[in-house]
Formats: C-alpha cells, structure tokens, sequence
C-alpha cells in the first residue's frame, strides 16, 4: 500500500484500527517527501528525527485505546508558524536562522492530539505573494504541471498536499493564501472565521487580516483539523469565546434547501471563459442537490483589491518594523552606527516584494496621506463587510469562483505586481469582513489544471460551509484527483 496517498481521516481511521502503524505511516511519507520534493520544492526544513520520535509516541496512545482523530497522522507546517523543534524562516534572509522559543497555539493543539509534524512548508516571504516565487530559499512547482507556479502564499503547503508529501498542512490566508494556491493545486483549503482560530505563534503580515487554517485532500479532512485548532486562546487577545460545534458532525446531511447567492460582480470581467463554465457547472450540481441558487450584487466587492493592499500593507509596515538587526534575526555587518545598521539589515535582509509592500504601508500612512488612503480603506472595507451582511440575511452561503484564473507559469507575472495582486479579487473581500470561506475543486481547464470554486459562509458559518462543501465532493468524484509528477 501506498501509504502516502491516504487523506488524514483515511489514515487515522487506519491506525485507530491498527491496519497500520504511526511509525510505518511516517516513514513512507518521509521517503516519498525524499524522492518527490526535489521536484516540487514545498519544503525549507524536514524534521525526520523528531517526526518518527513523535509518531513512536503517537503509536504508544494508538496502543493503549486513547487515540484521537488525527492521532499519528502526519502533516506540514507553514514556515510562518512558530514551532520549537524547527526552524521558521518565513522563507525570508532576515529569519533564516531563527528557532523560536516556543509552539504556536496551532502547533501545541496539533501535538496534544498526537499529530506528527514531518516539516516547515516553503512559502512567499512573510507571506507577501501570490505565486510562491518570492521565497528567498527556492521557489515551489505546481505538482500538476511544474512549469507552473501553485500559488501563494501558502504555496509549498498546497503544493505538499496535493503532492502526497503530507495528509493535510497548515496554513496561513490574509488575502486568500490558503484559497488561492488550493485552486491552483486541486486541494481543499479552509479560511476560518477571524478570531476562530489562535493567531498566538503566527508571525505576523497584517494583523487585522491574518488567520491560520488547514489545507488537505479532502472537505472532511478540513473539518477534521478544524475540530482540533479552533477555539480560544488566552494569548490572542483576538480569538472568539464561542461554543464551536464538532464540524465532523455535520458533513454528510442533505443540503436541500440550502440558499445559495451568487454575486454577478463574480462572474463578469476578468474571469476566464474555462473557469466561468465550471462555476455554472457547479451552480446546476448544487440545484441538483436540492439547493436553491439566485443571483445577487455586491457591489461593494469592485474596491476590495486596492483596499485590501493599503490596509494590509500599512499593517505590514507596522508589524516588520520589529526586524532592526537589533533584536534578533539576520544584522548586517561593518556597520559604523546603528541608523546604518538598521538601513542595511533591512536592505540586505529583506526581498524586494516585502519592501515594496513596506513602503507602500508607510506611505498610505504617512502625514498628508493618512486620510486620503488608509482611512478611505477602512470607510470601504465597512461597505463590504455591510454588503455581506445584507446578502447573509437571506442566504446561507456565497458561491463562485476563487480565482480568476487557473496556475499560470512560473516568472509570468513576477515583473507585473498588479496582475498578480488583481488574483486575489474574489478572496481579499473574505478577509477584509473577516468571513469563512472554502476552495474546493469543481474541474480542470483545457490543460488539465485544476479550478476552485469558492464558497463563502457567514462569521462562524463553518458548520454549513463545510456541509454544502462535503455534499457538492461526494457528488462530483471526477473532479477530486491526484496528479502524477513528471
């Protein structure tokens, strides 16, 4: 058996069983990590050591009757995401050799129930990128064509996925980095409410925007890794105190009458004719399923790139501030004083995407501007987040696309930043009004590359996204494979 293929409730499902072992299962994927990854470059660091220590005591609570779901199944972390054992770089000069202190949230809830992390997934740097092409390390492959990029900028993490180089991989979306690159790579990715999820261990882009979540083969496994990472965390002061429901519960009720919008503004300018098809496509299987779909306008959604950009970089600004060569991470050398210290730690240490978003940042909040941009942002992103409301009101779910686009080639868009920001235009207005959303894929364009479709729910409407997600996967197997890597 081809032990890396499995989904991670397939795998635990086996475990729990004790068809197979923790320590079997981690092996198989670390050697095909060893002969795949070369190709498609989704990891900076492998931890082989302490993975196979951790799935030896992952197979001690199999033994003993205390396993939990995803108790031995092994994944991938996100290079953005602290972990103690490894390093986490941000695919970035600045961290490249920095091991932080401790766990993120995320990290600790994984291990407590008893997952085994097999690495640290390459990434755009400090998650600023659509592509994957900004890491400082390498740049990742899509593993259906890898003269494609697999989107960014949880890149590496998608691309591990479908690869078969982990069950499922976390994540981080500030502006749909988990969606997007899920598209481009034929996997689910889960975007969770703000605040559902402990940012606490995240290293920070744009505060008001960041959110970790899973990334993984199939809609069930989201929900599965959802159950284990949600919740509050005293050291977020931005995560929710809410009751959340086990999200595994609901996956497998009918969605028969389900309300489902469409907004037109998603379908219109911009969209490739391949992509559009499939969303009707999709539109006419959800009908079939007993959904009820109309369309909607959401107007409000035409300003969300440029809003997104200032408010994210302006926070981007603000957080990398703390990289001075002072405290910690890369310092330059031959510094007379410490303003020329700063200015080369910061010149050297530093990409040219992250430094165009810092400047941009400061200078939307800088004297003068302040008002004429930021603040205008702000005023926007309430008009989306009322627009989304008032569809909520008479809608369970949004549909349509995740990108407007399938994965283009590599080094096509990497000298054109406007292209490529304008693929985030169906997932920034998700962030900006703090919703869920899910890319699921719903088929393959001309080249047999995959497409997302989106589905966005109200705050804390993961129950009934992952529901209406799980019945449209189980009604369309044709569109839910693996690639074969050349």
């Amino acid at each position: 058996m081809e032990l890396w293929k499995l989904g991670a409730r397939e795998a635990g499902k086996l475990l729990k069983a004790h068809e197979i072992s923790a320590p079997e299962l981690t092996k198989d994927l670390l050697s095909h990590i060893q002969n795949t990854d070369k190709k498609t470059g989704a990891y900076l660091n492998i931890s082989p050591e302490w993975a196979e220590q951790q799935a030896v005591d992952a197979q001690k609570r199999i033994d003993a009757g205390s396993a939990d779901t995803l108790t031995g199944v092994p994944c991938g972390v996100k290079d953005n995401i602290c972990t103690q054992a490894i390093p986490t770089t941000c695919a970035s000069k600045m961290l490249e050799k920095f091991t932080p202190p401790y766990d993120a949230t995320v990290v600790k809830k994984l291990t407590a129930a008893g997952a085994v992390t097999l690495g640290k997934l390459n990434m755009d740097e400090f998650a600023m990128g659509g592509s994957n092409e900004t890491s400082y390390f390498k740049k990742v492959c899509n593993p259906w064509d890898l003269t494609r990029v697999p989107g960014g900028s949880s890149g590496g993490a998608a691309a591990a996925v479908a690869a078969g180089e982990a069950p499922f991989a976390l994540g981080s979306d500030t502006g749909g980095s988990i969606r997007q690159p899920a598209a481009f790579c034929g996997v689910v990715g889960l975007k969770p409410t703000y605040g559902a999820v402990s940012r606490f261990g995240l290293i920070a882009f744009a505060s008001s925007l960041d959110q970790i979540g899973p990334i993984t083969r199939h809609v069930e496994d989201a929900a599965a890794v959802l159950d284990v990472i949600c919740g509050r965390d005293e050291h977020d002061s931005t995560s929710a105190d809410y009751k959340h429901p086990s999200y595994t519960a609901t996956l497998g009720k009918d969605i028969k009458g389900l309300r489902v919008a469409i907004p037109k503004e998603y379908l219109g300018d911009g969209l490739s004719p391949e992509i559009k098809q499939a969303v009707l496509a999709a539109v006419k299987e959800f009908e079939a399923l007993g959904a009820i779909c109309e369309e909607v306008s959401l107007p409000a959604s035409d300003y969300a790139v440029p809003a997104y950009y200032l408010i994210s970089s302006a926070e981007a600004s603000s957080n990398l501030a703390r990289y001075d060569g002072v405290k910690y991470g890369f310092s330059a050398d031959n510094c007379k004083n410490l303003s020329q210290l700063v200015y080369k730690t910061r010149g050297e240490g530093f990409g040219r995407e992250v430094k165009r978003r810092i400047m941009l940042g400061t200078y939307a909040l800088s004297a003068g501007y302040y008002d004429a941009y930021y603040k205008k942002a702000l005023q926007v992103r309430r008009l989306i987040k009322d627009g989304f409301d008032s569809i909520f009101k008479d809608y369970d779910i949004i549909l349509g696309p995740t990108a407007p686009t399938t994965a283009y080639k590599v080094g096509e868009k990497s000298n054109d930043p406007l292209s490529m920001y304008m693929g985030d235009i169906y997932t920034v207005p998700v962030n900006i009004a703090g919703l869920p959303a899910l890319s699921v894929n719903c088929g393959y364009d001309q080249n047999g590359l995959p497409i997302g479709l989106q589905l966005i729910g109200p705050a804390f409407g993961e129950p009934v996204l992952l529901q209406a997600a799980y019945a449209y996967e189980q009604a369309t197997p044709d569109a839910h494979k693996q690639p074969v890597i050349a």
